[in-house]
């Protein structure tokens, strides 16, 4: 291994490191902020932050907005690998904190364990960035909804006209981005020609997307099915 990618990867490691240590220390600062808001509260706010940066640093490392998901099974570029070390660090800052708040849940660990595998194979590999980057993309992009939408009930914030626009929007902007976005980039991976870890890490994230789907559409069928009789009881006074 030349000195240069050697280099490559201590700046790669440095951004982990410190994405870590800059998420935890966002978390322990709300804590002491906002005495009175839950540990859940706090993680879904840091969340929201990572979220943020993480479509903000993805959009800024495509490398052609006419054709996002090209080229495929390419070298990553360095924005690309700043992007996914930033995630990563935050996918290992999360899964410890869930791990610590006792919300072990299958389905949660999942997602992490493919998250955290499929980042660190990326950058080890050096390859694949433009599929990553885009994964992503769809999978961060109805993150803020997803937190808002809980945040707003430890704020009073339930079973209220603003509580179910924000479940719909967040229903729409899931669906749409990772069961249509997400099956699409998934597609390009594996059909390229990338490293096996990869192709299985994108199949398995899609398979969990849709577990979440599914759950999804029964939480806005239970939303709608629970506003349809208080309109009518409504209507009825």
């Amino acid at each position: 291994m030349d000195t240069a990618t050697m280099e490559e990867y201590y700046g790669v490691a440095s951004w982990v490191v410190s994405g870590v240590a800059l998420w935890s220390t966002a978390f322990l600062a709300l804590r002491a902020l906002l005495p009175k808001r839950s540990y859940d509260f706090c993680n879904r706010a840091v969340s929201t932050m990572h979220a943020v940066a993480g479509v903000g640093l993805g959009c800024l490392s495509v490398q052609d907005w006419a054709s996002p998901v090209s080229p495929v099974a390419s070298p990553s570029s360095p924005r690309q690998m700043r992007a996914l070390a930033v995630t990563l660090s935050y996918m290992i800052y999360d899964a410890a904190c869930c791990h610590l708040s006792g919300d072990a849940r299958l389905d949660n660990a999942l997602h992490h364990l493919i998250s955290i595998v499929g980042l660190a194979a990326g950058l080890l590999y050096r390859r694949c960035g433009t599929e990553l980057v885009a994964c992503l993309l769809v999978t961060e992009i109805s993150g803020p909804l997803l937190h808002l939408r809980e945040m707003l009930k430890e704020l009073g914030i339930k079973d209220t006209d603003l509580n179910l626009l924000v479940d719909i929007l967040f229903a729409v902007t899931f669906s749409v981005a990772r069961m249509v976005g997400g099956t699409y980039v998934t597609y390009r991976t594996v059909t390229a020609d990338n490293p096996i870890l990869i192709k299985t890490m994108a199949t398995s994230l899609l398979l969990v997307s849709a577990y979440w789907f599914l759950r999804i559409l029964r939480m806005v069928r239970h939303k709608l099915g629970k506003k349809r009789p208080a309109k009518l009881a409504a209507k009825a006074k």
